[in-house]
């Protein structure tokens, strides 16, 4: 496996307005502890856009992992939206078709995608605005979710739910504003072949870099820095040396910073056994799923 000088993690947010508390970016780099990208900065997306624009100008060799979907489910039905003639055949086409709904919408949001006639149909939506072709229970899963749930490797939430704590189909359509964007300019695994140098983009889970940290499931979020410390030990990382409260979503980019560091050298993750090509173009996987 390719080695990898920099490690980054980016906590995202699907809110609206155009600057994110949600948002934050850390990066471990040698052996060093993480470190945040602008301490106590309230980020905005189309500055996340510019830093990682600036990684592939500059052919970083960075591993950037970043917390939302790259894609919905599409195994299940062939189709990541069935009976819309416009429904795309893999990822890019599907960021494609987010980006020309969505386009005149600000801040990378993606409520005219959303309400769409047809894309409608597919989500469960605030104020019980349930879609026909919403199925029963809590909605489609991508292979990558029914795998880990399985396994109990993890556990989200489909991306067609809209509605709850736990959901993050909104931040996963915003980022796929960014991936559009980003498209031919950094490669995505598993979709893109790992290239020899330069950065590359993983979709990953927070929630992994916790369980691997020792956090029990359903308790995962830090918001302590000596809770961080103790984590960040337990993955082999020096201490951030941050007293006092912390926000949990500088705790999470930290944490997960320092889990792919701990984890990229290992072949599991870059090979998992349920991935297939069709997989690979189509839904993506989520890095750590084994």
């Amino acid at each position: 496996m390719r080695r990898f000088t920099h490690f980054a993690a980016l906590d995202w947010s699907g809110a609206r307005g155009e600057r994110q508390r949600g948002i934050a970016l850390a990066v471990a780099s040698g052996a060093a502890a993480p470190t945040l990208v602008r301490p106590g900065h309230i980020w905005s997306r189309a500055e996340t856009l510019g830093w990682l624009e600036a990684a592939a100008t500059a052919g970083d060799d960075v591993l950037i992992g970043f917390d939302f979907s790259a894609a919905f489910a599409f195994a299940d039905r062939h189709a990541y939206f069935p009976e819309w003639a416009d429904s795309p055949a893999d990822m890019p086409g599907l960021w494609a078709l987010v980006e020309r709904l969505a386009a005149t919408d600000p801040h990378y949001e993606a409520g005219s995608f959303l309400a769409h006639a047809d894309a409608r149909r597919h989500f469960r939506q605030r104020g019980g605005d349930v879609g026909d072709l919403f199925p029963r229970g809590g909605g489609r899963l991508r292979i990558v979710e029914q795998h880990q749930r399985e396994t109990k490797q993890a556990a989200s939430v489909s991306n067609f739910n809209l509605v709850g704590p736990a959901q993050v189909g909104k931040a996963s359509l915003s980022g796929m504003r960014l991936l559009h964007r980003l498209r031919g300019r950094i490669p995505l695994w598993p979709l893109d072949p790992v290239p020899r140098s330069g950065p590359l983009l993983v979709e990953i889970y927070t929630s992994l870099a916790a369980r691997a940290a020792g956090l029990p499931p359903g308790r995962s979020k830090i918001r302590d820095g000596a809770t961080l410390d103790m984590a960040l030990a337990r993955l082999g990382s020096p201490p951030v040396r941050s007293r006092g409260p912390i926000s949990d979503h500088v705790a999470d980019a930290l944490l997960s910073a320092a889990w792919l560091r701990s984890i990229a050298a290992e072949a599991a993750p870059w090979s998992p056994t349920r991935l297939t090509d069709r997989l690979a173009q189509t839904e993506g996987w989520t890095f750590g799923i084994v």
